[in-house]
């Protein structure tokens, strides 16, 4: 009965809080937007599989730029491109702040790349970035890397002899194992065991971000960590990973040579030593644990997802396989590995993955900002401490911006003459100051990928062309597709 009493309670206290913040805001000019519940706010007016969706379609009642209250939390929704650019681009400094959000700041005790603000935050992104762009770094170059891993992948599947497999963490690995040679210093075989279970709780850590508890988590993490739920599993297996982290960076300090850094972790700990003297610097464990921890969450499970999405598409619409096929025939030939100079004279090909991540839209809600003090959009008063979403699903899908947003179309980013055609509107990876920092990687990976893959095989599946279903199985945070067998014939 205590027990039911202070959750009463603590809901009582909560409602008062929410009714204050509104009260004192109450005079601002806070965008517009449906009236909210106390303590709710507007959660039972979204679908809870699809938010997204439902922000669309109140943008067309209140406008490009609305406020929603998710529980007491209040959150201005950005709706299509315009809106977006002029947020994250051009009034950059105000969008700067990332999002508290519950989930990572759990995961992550407020450390590392993710979730951090102000000086941390550009210390680690910069540092970060310099890092990535290093790569050259040490005994091989990232292209390089990447290849050598999509031959390991093509000798795996070549084991399947044209019989149906499940891709799905076949390409998690493959992916993974380029993070890790990046991080680690290291790839692991596709046998190894704990890396098998890693990539499994990677995969299950974004599908419970998908799924509706793990957004009330995001919403009420106060109810959520005394109720029973797969909330709790989920952060005991993530203990795992930040163990095999925190493993991997004490091998690390045991053989470290500051002359010869071998990878991220090792640039990492030379940054540590340098600055231990400094009483506020960024450069400490917690910091090197969690970024290296959100590398390996972020580079693996996005980018493996995007091509398994890939090959769906290419087995649905047999005719632009092969289209690819005689591009990559004629330019590359069936003996050597792609280079991401290619991309020029592949330009069919290249608006294919540019099409497939448009399409796919795999985080629509993109990743929440925040207000670090109180702005001024678009003659609105945005006050601080208020989440911004910019709903990247309203980019990449908008009507003013792409010809038929709904299909599947690499016209989207082909000329008249059949080259390729930047559109500022492809926003996958965000924009602005806080954009994705693997999006190089990501292009690098993606596009070796794919054609090394249509390179050396045609994909189909048993059940034929029309039995491909390219909507997500999950479509909240995450858009992710779906799982199902598909066959591999040697070309």
């Amino acid at each position: 009965m205590a027990y039911f009493e202070t959750l009463i309670l603590a809901g009582l206290i909560f409602a008062l809080l929410w009714f204050l913040s509104v009260r004192n805001t109450k005079n601002a000019r806070l965008p517009p937007g449906p009236t909210a519940f106390p303590l709710i706010g507007n959660l039972p007016l979204l679908d809870k599989n699809a938010p997204f969706k439902s922000f669309l379609k109140f943008s067309e009642t209140y406008g490009p730029v609305m406020t929603f209250y998710l529980g007491w939390k209040r959150a201005v929704v950005l709706i299509g491109y315009d809106a977006v650019k002029e947020a994250l681009v051009d009034q950059a400094d105000d969008f700067t702040g990332r999002g508290p959000v519950p989930f990572l700041i759990k995961v992550t005790n407020g450390y590392g790349l993710a979730v951090s603000n102000g000086e941390r935050w550009r210390q680690l992104r910069r540092f970060t970035l310099t890092t990535l762009r290093d790569f050259g770094m040490g005994r091989k170059g990232m292209e390089q890397w990447i290849q050598e891993e999509s031959q390991h992948l093509k000798d795996r599947i070549d084991t399947y002899k044209a019989k149906p497999f499940d891709p799905m963490f076949l390409l998690s690995r493959t992916v993974s194992n380029v993070v890790c040679c990046m991080v680690f210093g290291q790839r692991f075989t596709y046998e190894d065991k704990e890396f098998i279970r890693l990539l499994n709780i990677i995969a299950g850590v974004l599908r419970f971000n998908s799924s509706p508890i793990g957004q009330m988590y995001n919403i009420f993490p106060w109810l959520m960590e005394h109720v029973p739920g797969p909330q709790h599993t989920v952060f005991a297996q993530i203990e795992e990973v930040r163990g095999f982290v925190e493993q991997k960076i004490q091998e690390h300090k045991d053989t470290l040579d500051p002359s010869s850094p071998r990878d991220y972790i090792d640039c990492f700990l030379i940054r540590i030593n340098q600055e231990k003297d400094n009483p506020s610097t960024e450069f400490h464990f917690e910091n090197l644990v969690s970024t290296v921890f959100n590398l390996f969450l972020a580079g693996t499970e996005t980018t493996s997802s995007t091509m398994r999405y890939a090959l769906s598409v290419l087995i649905k619409n047999p005719h632009i396989q092969e289209k690819m096929h005689e591009e990559i025939d004629s330019v590359i030939g069936r003996e050597r590995c792609p280079r991401m100079e290619d991309r020029k004279s592949l330009p069919f090909s290249d608006a294919v993955i540019h099409e497939v991540q448009r399409f796919l839209d795999i985080v629509p809600l993109g990743i929440p900002h925040y207000t670090l003090q109180d702005i001024t959009f678009r003659g609105y008063s945005i006050p601080k401490d208020t989440l911004v979403i910019p709903l990247l699903h309203s980019v990449l899908k908008e009507e003013k911006q792409w010809e038929t947003p709904g299909s599947f179309n690499p016209q989207h980013f082909l000329d008249q003459n059949g080259n390729f055609k930047k559109n500022p509107a492809f926003l996958p990876f965000a924009a602005g100051k806080r954009a994705c920092v693997g999006e190089s990687l990501a292009r690098m990976e993606l596009f070796i990928f794919i054609v090394s893959l249509l390179r050396d095989f045609t994909f189909s599946c048993s059940e034929g062309p029309d039995s491909i279903n390219l909507e997500p199985e999950y479509s909240s945070f995450a858009n992710l597709p779906r799982r199902g067998h598909i066959i591999a014939t040697p070309r």
